[in-house]
């Protein structure tokens, strides 16, 4: 489900926002913080439902791992814990993501015959895995509260920056959800998050888009193996899509009063 999408501008967004609005006057904190775990939890599992089977229990465990870690007194002990999340949860993007390319490069190098596996790559395994591990390596570092389960799981999956980023601080974002002046729709907040929600599908649909049509050939060109002059090459890399997902991504939390700060490693 494309930002850009009708399904997402027509049903998904004011849906999501007009039943959170409603649950903050009639229904308090915890119910509007367990709709958005629930909506972003189901916009995650539009395309492929079964990953939902890895996101979930990713953040159940990672979850459990950080209050071990608070819990624990010993440091050595601590350090183990820590030591066992950060393997897990890298065992998994390592997987995920470079399983095939270990089995081939074996394969060129020592004349084996290994079957690599049928991988679809998870959206935004990366994004939750990165964003957990910076978390466990702050509650071992005491630089992170205990929040309720309910709080970290929207933290891991809020649906705004979920697949198209940034990689968010748990600092930046884990505070904002217990201030109560977050669970009240703000006019000012409403009107800056339409603004800037409409600039990045603007940059989307007509910059962006326009520009794929003389981008796509270049990659096509570039895979196919043929060799690329200096301006067909700058075609291919000033396709300006990551603007456009940062400023719609950063854009629709504005309407629950919350802010995404970006970082660098959000186009990486």
């Amino acid at each position: 489900m494309l930002f850009n999408s009708y399904t997402f501008v027509i049903l998904f967004l004011p849906i999501t926002v007009v039943v959170y609005g409603l649950l903050t006057r009639v229904a308090g904190r915890r119910p509007s913080i367990a709709w958005l775990v629930g909506a972003s939890l189901f916009y995650y599992g539009w395309w492929q439902p079964k990953y939902l089977a890895l996101l979930l229990p990713s953040i159940l465990v990672n979850y459990g791992f950080g209050l071990v870690i608070a819990r624990i007194l010993p440091s050595r002990r601590r350090r183990a814990v820590l030591a066992t999340g950060i393997a897990g949860n890298l065992a998994l993007l390592v997987y995920f993501k470079y399983f095939n390319f270990f089995v081939t490069s074996i394969n060129a190098m020592a004349d084996t015959g290994l079957s690599t596996a049928s991988i679809v790559l998870p959206l935004a395994i990366s994004f939750f895995t990165f964003q957990q591990t910076a978390y466990l390596i702050d509650v071992y570092s005491g630089k992170a509260e205990e929040y309720s389960l309910l709080d970290y799981a929207l933290f891991v999956c809020f649906f705004p920056q979920l697949i198209a980023g940034s990689i968010v601080h748990h600092g930046e974002m884990l505070p904002q959800f217990s201030r109560r002046s977050r669970y009240r729709l703000n006019d000012e907040d409403f009107s800056v998050g339409v603004t800037m929600f409409a600039i990045g599908l603007f940059k989307k649909v007509v910059i962006a888009d326009t520009v794929a049509t003389f981008a796509s050939p270049v990659f096509t060109s570039a895979e196919a193996g043929d060799p690329l002059t200096f301006w067909p090459a700058w075609q291919g890399a000033l396709w300006p899509t990551p603007s456009s997902s940062t400023s719609t991504s950063r854009a629709i939390p504005t309407w629950p009063s919350v802010r995404l700060v970006c970082s660098a490693s959000s186009f990486l």
